[in-house]
């Protein structure tokens, strides 16, 4: 069974989407539902989902910039996006950005079967693709680990994804992130929100550049979501963190 995240503004469609899968009797299972993306990229950094459906028009985070900055999170799962008719040039910029498939509003049942159909037929063939290996002995995992923060220590964050750090080891992303997770008891993208928060002090500190910019060269296209997560981590916003450090360096003198 396929765990899906519908993520959609108004909760009526959000409700209408649910009922017409659920018809559908297709191995999906509706896990979640988010009112944007933001909401949506804190929830799935906590939980695992294999696909996301997703409004393309929403308030605080839009879902071009939620399929952005999961591309850039690298988490296993692909992304349907749902706009109107008059949208083409912005479902054009999706498919760029690699979203798997989208739907017209208003969903008619057959082409929302055809196309959730297609998808789970994809992920047949991945499955037989990439068969999960089992871990037999620590020397191996442990130096391709190894391999892994190399990686992350030379490669621009901006650059940093899960499928290129797991092509540098030459292993599918989703065995990178099991033994990532056996290897260092954390997740791949908790490791690497770690790594961002880091350099993203250290800029503040060190540097006079705009939060913009600080947020673009640590890998957040939305200085939204960087505000939000550095908040998460470590107590203040960005802009209190740098004033407050400011303030200590003056008292000290």
């Amino acid at each position: 069974m396929k765990r899906v995240l519908l993520v959609d503004d108004e909760r009526w469609v959000r409700k209408a989407l649910m009922w017409s899968i659920r018809k559908l009797n297709l191995s999906l299972q509706i896990v979640h539902e988010c009112a944007n993306g933001l909401e949506a990229l804190d929830w799935i950094k906590q939980n695992d989902v294999d696909l996301v459906l997703t409004d393309i028009r929403m308030p605080v985070m839009d879902g071009l910039t939620l399929v952005k900055e999961l591309n850039k999170l690298d988490i296993n799962l692909d992304c349907i996006v749902i706009s109107v008719h008059d949208e083409f040039q912005i479902v054009q910029q999706a498919i760029r950005s690699g979203v798997t498939d989208y739907l017209l509003k208003p969903i008619e049942e057959e082409e929302l079967r055809g196309c959730l159909e297609k998808w789970l037929n994809k992920q047949k063939d991945v499955g037989e693709e990439f068969k999960t290996p089992t871990i037999v002995d620590d020397v191996l995992p442990a130096s391709t680990i190894d391999q892994v923060l190399a990686y992350l220590e030379k490669t621009p964050l901006k650059q940093v994804s899960l499928t290129d750090a797991a092509r540098s080891v030459h292993l599918n992303p989703s065995y990178l992130s099991q033994l990532f997770k056996q290897q260092l008891n954390t997740k791949f993208v908790d490791y690497l929100t770690e790594l961002r928060i880091q350099e993203g002090k250290r800029l503040l500190l060190n540097t006079t550049l705009k939060m913009s910019e600080i947020a673009e060269r640590v890998g957040y296209s939305e200085v939204a979501y960087f505000s939000n997560n550095f908040k998460k981590m470590t107590g203040y916003s960005p802009s209190e963190f740098r004033k407050s450090t400011k303030t200590k360096k003056s008292d000290s003198r």
